[in-house]
């Protein structure tokens, strides 16, 4: 099974802002789901039923207190003259509480031999272009200091995917709680 460790992004304000700019925005490009927002704290990759349930164990000793995360600024990567991804940001103080938070994440699972393959970027993917689009720097360019609101920080969950034609589909594997 394909598994990744995700904060989801719930509050249903944040939803509609990035909904709202996802519909105003004019690039040949696939809009990333409402229901599908999350950070990727860590990509786990292909991995059996067993490992699954050893890295449950492991993330369940991931101690964190619940913080705020405004969400703020559009980017691509990797640059705007070739996008294959298109991503809202964080501020500095909830963007770096989020890398914090990965790090544990990384630390826990690194004896079940999971490593990141590169630094974690606080980011939400809202946008993946499969074709080759033309540099899209003016199209973007009201995103770069856009607000799209506060969320809340209460869990980190490990999440299947399953690629379909359609898009993929998210289930939850397990969910680890903020203790505050």
């Amino acid at each position: 099974m394909r598994v990744f460790v995700a904060i989801e992004i719930s509050n249903n304000k944040v939803i509609n802002s990035i909904k709202n700019f996802q519909t105003t925005i004019n690039i040949d490009a696939k809009p990333v789901k409402e229901k599908n927002l999350h950070f990727t704290l860590q990509f786990l990759g292909e991995i059996s039923e067993e490992s699954s349930k050893k890295a449950i164990l492991a993330l369940q000793k991931i101690e964190f207190s619940s913080f705020d995360v405004n969400l703020k600024g559009v980017g691509v990567f990797p640059k705007s003259k070739h996008p294959r991804i298109i991503w809202i940001g964080t501020e500095d103080n909830g963007g770096n509480k989020l890398i914090q938070l990965s790090k544990k994440v990384e630390k826990v699972l690194e004896p079940l031999k999971f490593f990141s393959d590169k630094s974690f970027k606080p980011h939400i993917t809202i946008f993946r272009i499969k074709k080759k689009v033309e540099n899209i720097t003016k199209e973007l360019e009201n995103g770069k200091t856009m607000d799209f609101g506060i969320q809340k920080i209460t869990s980190i969950k490990l999440k299947k995917s399953e690629l379909t034609p359609n898009g993929p589909i998210y289930s939850d594997l397990e969910e680890i709680t903020a203790i505050t």
